[in-house]
Parts: structure tokens; sequence; C-alpha cells
């Protein structure tokens, strides 16, 4: 840890860095599953879902942007190497083979619902801990991964 003026003790510091870490990790994967599927869409909905992917992966540069400031300003280093990555992430491998436009709704879905259970526990986690801030920042990226989740699963929702 960085020496800082913040006025969280060292402890906290730490103990959040580490949960900061370890969503960064998973948000990241997250963003490269998400441009995987913007790249590789096709079917009949390619350019609604193509535009889609886009945007939320723009949503999600957004979140690990934040993450990653968060940590280095409680005197961390932002850990957002590929092999952070591979060794932190929650997600499940993302199946790079499919390309039919639902298939990726789907697996991306999933993706979207673990990461947000991650985040949702983050927000405790971090106020547990006793860093009202970053229990906030977790707030606004769950409420912005629950949107997203809604957007991705009301291209299923009218076949129910």
């Amino acid at each position: 840890m960085h020496k800082t003026r913040n006025d969280l003790t060292a402890d906290v510091r730490a103990r959040v860095s580490l949960l900061l870490n370890s969503r960064l990790a998973t948000a990241i994967d997250l963003y490269l599953q998400t441009k995987h599927a913007h790249w590789n869409v096709k079917g009949p909905s390619f350019i609604a879902l193509h535009e889609l992917f886009d945007k939320l992966g723009e949503e999600l540069e957004e979140y690990i942007d934040e993450m990653a400031e968060r940590a280095v300003a409680l005197g961390a280093v932002a850990e957002g190497t590929t092999n952070s990555v591979i060794e932190r992430t929650q997600l499940a491998k993302y199946p790079a083979q499919i390309s039919e436009g639902l298939a990726h709704v789907d697996a991306l879905a999933n993706a979207y619902a673990t990461f947000g259970k991650a985040v949702r526990a983050a927000i405790d986690e971090a106020g547990r801990a006793g860093d009202a801030d970053t229990s906030d920042l977790f707030t606004g990226i769950s409420r912005g991964m629950d949107k997203s989740l809604w957007l991705l699963e009301a291209h299923r929702q009218a076949e129910r």
C-alpha cells in the first residue's frame, strides 16, 4: 500500500482494495466477453444486438475505471493485467464459438447476473469493512448492472 492522507485505516484500505481488485478482474473479463459478443454476433437481430453489446461494453469501461481509480486512491495498485484477470475472475469461460444472436444474449445474461451478484455482495462487504464510499461506488455499479441485465433478458422475455 502506498502512503496516503486518506483517513481510512491501512487495514480498511487494504481489505477494500482486495475487494476492488477482485471485482475489477471480473469486470474486465465481462467487458472482454461483451466485446467478443459484439464482434461475433450474427443473425436477424444483428444490428440491434451489435449496438447493444457495444453500449454495454462502454458502460463496463466506466465501471472498470471507477473501481481501478478507487483502489489507487486508497493507496493500492489497480491490478488490471491479463494474468490478474485470469486468476481472479468469477465468471465462467465464455463459449467463444457461438455466433447466433440469442445464444450471445443468453451467455451474456448469465455472466451479467454473476457479476451483478458479486457486486451486490461487495456493497455489504465494503460497508462491513468501514468504507461507505466504496460501498456507494458498488451500489451505483449494481444499479447499472441490473439495467444491463434487463436489457439483455428483454430479448428472451417475450418468448415466455
